[in-house]
């Protein structure tokens, strides 16, 4: 059970629209010195981790978001396709874009960590996040195994195999990532039983019935030759 009293089934998409207000306020507040916002996401960033320990997993994932949120308007990427529409942005310096690059990537792996808490877990969404981190930390051990685990859950054990061996040479001693690798090859083995029995099951029964009742039963119901 989650600390804090919170309702477990609260949407993500509800701690997003929880925070709409930030963002807009953020939107309309452009003099605002960017690293007082890259501050402030960092900041939003613990308080969740804070959460997160206590196991008040609501109020985690809403800081988390609320983070995301005010990078959002400092991302190069994401306002690059709103251009425009707003006050122009000043290209970030390499040492602001490292911190806003550092503080998405650490959200994203939370709100993973903190959906595999949840009683229902959206393995859809934990496989998005930890795609997301990928994207910018390739090698991250965490996000590999979630990427891993949440791609076994939604059925396709091939592509987890990929990301759970990835995560098990960058920690061959891990064992979380041992015992989720151990789970893919006994599905993916299960797989293969089951295909080689269909394939015993689609040519056995023809091969012995070729000459016999099987023509027969055409011969019957086509009347024919």
């Amino acid at each position: 059970m989650e600390a804090g009293g919170g309702d477990e089934s609260m949407d993500v998409q509800e701690a997003v629209a929880a925070s709409e207000p930030t963002l807009s306020r953020h939107k309309r507040t452009p003099a605002k010195p960017v690293w007082t916002l890259l501050e402030e996401a960092a900041q939003m960033k613990t308080e969740g981790n804070a959460f997160y320990r206590e196991k008040n997993i609501r109020s985690a994932i809403g800081r988390y978001h609320r983070a995301l949120l005010v990078l959002r308007g400092l991302d190069s990427d994401v306002m690059a396709a709103v251009k425009g529409f707003g006050p122009e942005i000043p290209p970030l310096e390499p040492q602001q874009e490292a911190s806003l690059r550092n503080t998405q990537v650490d959200c994203y792996n939370n709100l993973a960590a903190c959906l595999l808490q949840k009683q229902s877990v959206d393995y859809s969404r934990v496989r998005d996040y930890s795609l997301r981190v990928l994207q910018w930390r390739p090698g991250d051990v965490k996000a590999l195994y979630r990427a891993g685990v949440a791609t076994l859950e939604m059925g396709d054990a091939h592509t987890a195999k990929q990301y759970l061996t990835q995560a098990c040479r960058e920690q061959p001693n891990d064992a979380n990532v041992r015992k989720q690798l151990q789970r893919v090859e006994e599905k993916l083995n299960r797989e293969l039983q089951k295909e080689k029995a269909m394939y015993r099951g689609m040519f056995s029964p023809s091969l012995k019935s070729g000459s016999g009742e099987g023509i027969n039963q055409t011969n019957g119901a086509g009347g024919g030759v």
